[in-house]
């Protein structure tokens, strides 16, 4: 198993300072980071693949701060689905300029873009098409392109694992893998353990975190089905932590990102606590 860090546990943005997480990192048990990344955000790459070699720690990269509305893959507009693929081409340079392992997220569509009509029957057809070209160019860079089911407060286009499979299923490119998130899951399904055997022969990673993105078990995700589903499929991939660090600037780097209660004061308890929980719960599942 291989356990990371969202940046946002830590820092509200990647600079060229933030490289002194990559010790932090090794110091808590992780084995990889995940930096977000968009318009707003610039740094040097060379100081980041300096630091990844010295430490061994990997890294991730998400479109996680600005991404203009427009850039859209899943649009009605044409034009706005070419936006999309080549603002997701330049992240995905990004990666391979870094040596990143994969660019994580809702690449199918826009975080925060939900359309409340019935969907058209080409909707996920033009999408596909487009995630299979995104696809195709990351796996030249080598990059995997890993995607991500939201919550239908977040999108309208992909809320559950069995959306996810049919659009990577017709997007038809096999550097199109899947995560899943347990905070976005838990108003979308009933039954965690069908949803990682769903998607098992694309699952690529895990979110893990509370229906209110806190620390793995002190909420309600029902943690027993998630384990014991990964256990079944013999998951051995990535794990990541995804909250918001209340504590930077007072708190108002959460209210920023939607988060309005204190559940990640700080990071690194947050991940130890994370470890110990997930360990002690893959174990009991696994009959150690």
């Amino acid at each position: 198993m291989k356990y990371g860090a969202h940046c946002y546990l830590f820092i509200d943005k990647w600079t060229d300072n933030s490289v002194e997480l990559f010790e932090k990192a090794g110091e808590i048990g992780l084995d990889f980071l995940e930096i977000s990344v968009g318009d707003d955000v610039s740094f040097s790459t060379a100081p980041v693949r300096k630091k990844m070699a010295e430490t061994g720690i990997e890294v991730t990269i998400g479109p996680g701060a600005e991404w203009p509305m427009q850039c859209d893959l899943s649009s009605d507009n044409p034009e706005e689905r070419l936006l999309g693929l080549e603002w997701h081409k330049k992240q995905v340079d990004l990666c391979h300029e870094i040596g990143a392992i994969a660019y994580a997220g809702a690449i199918y569509g826009h975080a925060g873009m939900i359309k409340r009509r019935p969907p058209p029957p080409e909707e996920y057809q033009y999408t596909a098409e487009g995630l299979h070209l995104l696809g195709e160019y990351a796996a030249e860079k080598g990059v995997v392109v890993v995607l991500e089911p939201m919550s239908h407060f977040r999108t309208h286009l992909v809320n559950t694992p069995e959306q996810m499979l049919r659009l990577v299923k017709m997007s038809d490119h096999p550097n199109l893998k899947i995560s899943l998130d347990t905070y976005h899951l838990v108003t979308e399904i009933v039954d965690y353990h069908e949803a990682i055997l769903t998607v098992k022969d694309y699952l690529w990673g895990m979110h893990m975190c509370e229906n209110n993105r806190g620390v793995p078990g002190r909420g309600i995700v029902p943690w027993e089905q998630v384990f014991t589903g990964l256990t079944e499929i013999g998951f051995e991939s990535y794990m990541l932590f995804e909250s918001y660090n209340s504590s930077i600037e007072k708190g108002t780097f959460a209210f920023s990102r939607g988060m309005f209660h204190d559940v990640c004061a700080d990071g690194a308890d947050f991940v130890k606590e994370g470890i110990s929980f997930i360990e002690e719960g893959m174990a009991a599942a696994a009959g150690n």
